[in-house]
């Protein structure tokens, strides 16, 4: 039987996403091409300042997995006193952000496509983040995949040290198991509290879109949790 080296242990690296596979379409791959070097953001660049990245100082809101971008487009479009900072793998939702945001003139967006655990690790300063937010993620439903999932008690202590104290995170789904799960994952975790009160979810604030998986999981009959975590120490 063969032995696993070193190397191969540490590929099989647990992820909590799945690249899909998808076309790009024309304007995509325009605005990747001409856009990028304007809002892009890399993880060899290492450490930013966000003041120095928007060329201001003002609230940074940083979502993970913003999927074709819509939502966190008309975000910023609507806060415009906010900078937004988004993390997604997926090459045409990339694009279409990138795309979106440059015809309407918007300068409050900066996108990594990036996995979001690295650009913690490498790029996001401690005590930066005002909010972080994270809607409708892979729900892993299988129990057997649940380890999979993005919010886990470390996760939880990693981006604890890249908001600012007073900051939240602010979680949403559409299938209640990860909701539950969020709840007792969240509600454990040192150095936070429930901004709703414990145990309680949130009702979805009118500044956050309906996204395309909010609108698929409704016609499905799920219901919607928002739950919103603060930074206390």
């Amino acid at each position: 039987m063969a032995v696993m080296t070193e190397e191969k242990k540490h590929m099989r690296t647990v992820r909590s996403f799945v690249k899909r596979a998808g076309r790009t379409t024309e304007g995509q791959e325009k605005a990747l091409e001409e856009v990028w070097p304007v809002m892009g953001l890399e993880i060899k660049n290492g450490l930013v300042d966000f003041n120095e990245v928007f060329g201001r100082e003002a609230p940074v809101v940083l979502e993970i997995g913003f999927g074709m971008g819509d939502s966190l487009l008309e975000m910023a479009s609507c806060e415009p006193h906010k900078n937004f900072v988004g993390i997604e793998v997926h090459s045409p939702g990339v694009g279409r952000l990138l795309s979106n945001a440059n015809e309407e003139g918007l300068t409050n967006i900066r996108v990594y496509a990036e996995d979001a655990v690295e650009v913690f690790k490498q790029c996001v300063p401690d005590n930066s983040l005002d909010t972080l937010q994270l809607f409708f993620p892979d729900p892993w439903h299988k129990k057997r995949h649940h380890k999979r999932r993005i919010v886990q008690p470390d996760f939880a202590q990693s981006i604890r040290k890249k908001l600012k104290v007073g900051g939240y995170f602010h979680m949403a789904t559409d299938w209640e198991n990860y909701a539950e799960h969020m709840m007792e994952v969240m509600s454990s975790a040192e150095g936070y509290k429930n901004k709703m009160g414990d145990g309680q979810y949130s009702p979805q604030p009118e500044w956050r879109p309906v996204t395309k998986f909010q609108r698929r999981g409704e016609r499905l009959g799920h219901g919607i949790w928002d739950l919103m975590f603060e930074k206390t120490e």
